[in-house]
Formats: structure tokens, C-alpha cells, sequence
């Protein structure tokens, strides 16, 4: 009996010591910040700790060691890393040391197994001075002064979450999503009162409430998220657009009211920090609603211009309980390009001309949106209300300041009586038309 339990013992010391192998580590660069993400054939323990002079960051797996043929993807070099180094410890774990160019603030933590990934020990370095998140001021003269209309475009997915794949071309989500959202980018802020900002601009992750966060720092009037959808049945197919579920904006309205000191200027730049439950539950409340309401506005046009792209799915704009939806301040979309399961959609998702065509078809109900109704404030409310004007100087043309003012020569010469470009002249003050 003692030898037995001797044996059982030494086999459970054996496979503590075994528990985990870290087969590779693979790094991404985001704006702000590091990722390093670690391939285990197992979960792990970790505890992390910094060292100075030279500054170090230790990771210790516990029960781990690295397995044959460890690869470490591509150079490990960037902004904040210079190295890597490991080597196994005597009490089984594994130490790996990163040796940094500046302190930083580790966050770690680890992922179960995906479609395209095992295990995951993931490591995010930020630089300390980066680690609170700026908070924009809003003043009445900001919010009085004429400006752009701004679009935050978000690029679903993105660096170790690959989102949905196609099985015919092994096409990742993530990378048509970035493809179409810098097009979608490049189109708003060509339309005059417009500009759009990407919650990426890469293949790395940024969490869903991190996209969130960044299109109120840029003060976003609107936030569309560009996905490609999956399903088991390959023969689906077809784009749709999700605006948030009365469900989903209960549930967050909860989280707000019981976080409200942490929710400081945010709801329509009023903070809730100093409310009574009551009154914030009804601030909370007026804000979801307008916003659903644009929501909706939005989403039915868009809807409507991918319609004349190709097959949309379902009959209307739908609703669910996204995360990325859930700002209760900003007009929320969730556009599926297409379903990057259906081989056909596929081939069209990866095809350049056919991410044009969606990307027109997203500006412009975007743009049709916003020219019905423009925020106050914005170029594009000041325009509706007054006329812009042009005064003719020497080499203008009325096709160049058609094109300037994205209008047709034809309705310009309407508004201004213009019969032939021989009948302008220098000094002239022509009327622009709204497009």
C-alpha cells in the first residue's frame, strides 16, 4: 500500500509538472498599446512582476514548460518591447522575461479555446502615462462652433480574435472587416461637414467597451460596426443591419444607474454622479430612447442602400443585444456585409470592387441620414439653414465648383439661372445648391 501511494504520488507530481506546454507567443502592436499572446496546450497560472535597471517584465507560468519546436512569431520588437527571454525554473515553472523600453502597466489574463486558437495566456503592455483614459472636455462654445459630423467606423474582430472564417478561401473576418471600414473612412471624409474615425486601423483586439469608449472621446454622432456574418448552413446568405434590442438597452441602463459615479459626462454630457436614482433613471432614459430612435433612422437607410448592392437578410432592420450597441448617447448600427460562410459571399467579401460598392452603399445612407436631420452645431446644420454661397474668381469653372460642392453642374445652373459657363464671370456670387 505505502508503495503504491508513493507511485500515485510521483505520478501526480509528474503531471503537475506537465501540466501546460507554451508551444509559441505571438505579438501585436496596437495604438496604445502591447499584446503578446502565449499558446498553452492547457490553462494556466501566472503571476507577473517589473524590474528596473534595465526595466524587465517577469511572467511566471506555473507548471509549465516550453515545448519542442516553441516558435516565436515573426520579431518580437516594437515600441515597447526589445526582447524575449525564458528559461525553466526548479520548482517547474516557466519564467519568461520581457525586457521593455519604458515602464508599463501589465494587464494579463487568459482565453479559452476559439476556431482558430487553444489555450491563451494574453499580456497587454501599457505605457504608464497611457494606463487613464483622457476624458474630453465639452464646452459651450465646442459644442456651439460649426464642425464635422463624425462617423467612428469599428472594424469587428481584429489581431487574436479572428471572428468568423470561410471555409472555401480560409478568409478571416477580421481582415475584410478592416478592408471595408478604411474604405467606409476613406468615402465619409470625402462628403463635405464629414470625417470618420476608426476604432482600429490594424489586425489587433480592442475590447468591445474600449470601441465604446473611443468613439465618445472623438465626440461620434454616429458608431457603425462592420461585421460578416456565419452560419452552419453554407447556402444563407445576404447583409442585414442591428440596432439594439430594447432588452439590451434595459439591461445596460442597470449597469449605468448602479455605476453612475463612474459615469461621469456621459450621457449627453450630463453627468450622473450627483443625481438621485430617480432623476438619473430618467436622464438614462431620455438619452436611450433619442438615441434608439436615430439608431433606427440610420440603420433603415443603410439598409436600404445595401439592398441595391445585393440580397439583404430579413425584411427590416433587426434588433439584439450587441455590446458595441449599448452607448446610450451615441446612434449605434451593426452592419453584416454578407455571410463569409456562404462560399459565393466569400468570393465577394475578399473581391476589392465589391468592398467598394458596400462601403458606398454604408456612406451614403450615413450621409442621407445625416443631411435629414444634421446635429446641431455641425457644418452640415449650418449649410441647411443657410445657403453657402461661392464668389467666381479668375479660372473657375462651374463643373470644378460643382465638384467642389459635390453637387450636379445641372442644379446648380437651375438655381442660379445659369444657361452656359459663358454667362459667368469673375466677382459672380452663385448660390449652392443642397445636394
Amino acid at each position: 500500500m505505502m508503495r503504491f501511494t508513493f507511485l500515485l504520488a510521483l505520478i501526480v507530481a509528474n503531471s503537475v509538472v506537465l501540466a501546460a506546454e507554451v508551444s509559441g507567443v505571438r505579438v501585436w502592436t496596437a495604438p496604445d498599446h502591447t499584446r503578446l499572446v502565449f499558446d498553452t496546450t492547457a490553462p494556466v497560472e501566472h503571476k507577473v512582476f517589473t524590474l528596473d535597471k534595465p526595466d524587465r517584465l517577469v511572467i511566471d507560468i506555473a507548471s509549465a514548460a516550453i515545448a519542442d519546436g516553441f516558435h516565436v512569431g515573426d520579431d518580437v520588437s516594437d515600441k515597447h518591447l526589445t526582447g524575449l527571454r525564458h528559461a525553466q525554473q526548479p520548482d517547474g515553472a516557466l519564467r519568461v522575461v520581457l525586457d521593455i523600453k519604458q515602464t508599463v502597466r501589465p494587464k494579463t489574463f487568459v482565453l479559452k479555446p476559439n476556431a482558430s486558437y487553444g489555450h491563451m495566456l494574453v499580456v497587454d503592455l501599457y505605457p504608464v502615462e497611457a494606463t487613464r483614459t483622457p476624458r474630453v472636455a465639452k464646452s459651450t462654445t465646442d459644442i456651439e462652433r460649426a464642425r464635422d459630423v463624425v462617423v467612428a467606423v469599428d472594424a469587428g474582430h481584429g489581431g487574436e480574435d479572428p471572428g468568423a472564417a470561410g471555409k472555401r478561401y480560409r478568409t478571416d473576418e477580421k481582415l475584410i472587416t478592416l478592408e471595408i471600414a478604411r474604405r467606409v473612412k476613406r468615402l465619409i471624409d470625402q462628403q463635405p461637414g464629414m470625417r470618420a474615425v476608426l476604432t482600429r486601423d490594424g489586425d489587433y483586439y480592442v475590447g468591445l467597451r474600449k470601441r465604446m469608449a473611443l468613439a465618445r472621446d472623438q465626440r461620434a454622432d454616429l458608431f457603425v460596426s462592420i461585421h460578416a456574418d456565419a452560419f452552419r448552413d453554407k447556402r444563407v446568405r445576404g447583409s442585414s443591419v442591428y440596432v439594439l434590442s430594447r432588452r439590451g438597452a434595459s439591461s445596460e441602463a442597470a449597469r449605468w444607474l448602479a455605476e453612475k459615479e463612474n459615469a461621469s459626462d456621459l450621457v449627453g454630457g450630463v453627468s450622473l454622479e450627483d443625481k438621485d436614482p430617480v432623476l438619473a433613471s430618467v436622464l438614462l432614459a431620455l438619452s436611450q430612447s433619442a438615441t434608439q430612435h436615430a439608431s433606427l433612422s440610420a440603420a433603415g437607410r443603410v439598409y436600404n442602400e445595401l439592398g441595391r448592392v445585393g440580397k439583404v437578410h430579413g425584411r427590416r432592420v433587426q434588433q439584439a443585444g450587441f455590446l458595441v450597441l449599448k452607448s446610450p448617447d451615441i446612434p449605434s448600427m451593426l452592419v453584416e456585409t454578407g455571410f463569409i460562410s456562404n462560399p459565393d459571399e466569400e468570393r465577394n467579401l475578399r473581391d476589392p470592387g465589391y468592398q467598394e460598392r458596400l462601403a458606398k452603399a454604408i456612406m451614403r445612407g450615413v450621409q442621407d441620414f445625416f443631411e435629414e436631420a444634421p446635429p446641431p452645431g455641425t457644418l452640415l446644420a449650418e449649410r441647411k439653414k443657410t445657403p453657402i454661397r461661392h464668389t467666381i474668381a479668375r479660372g473657375d469653372t462651374l463643373s470644378e465648383i460643382a465638384d467642389r460642392y459635390q453637387v450636379s453642374v445641372a442644379l446648380l445652373r437651375q438655381t442660379n439661372d445659369i444657361r452656359s459657363d459663358n454667362l459667368i464671370r469673375i466677382g459672380q456670387v452663385l448660390v449652392i445648391p443642397d445636394s
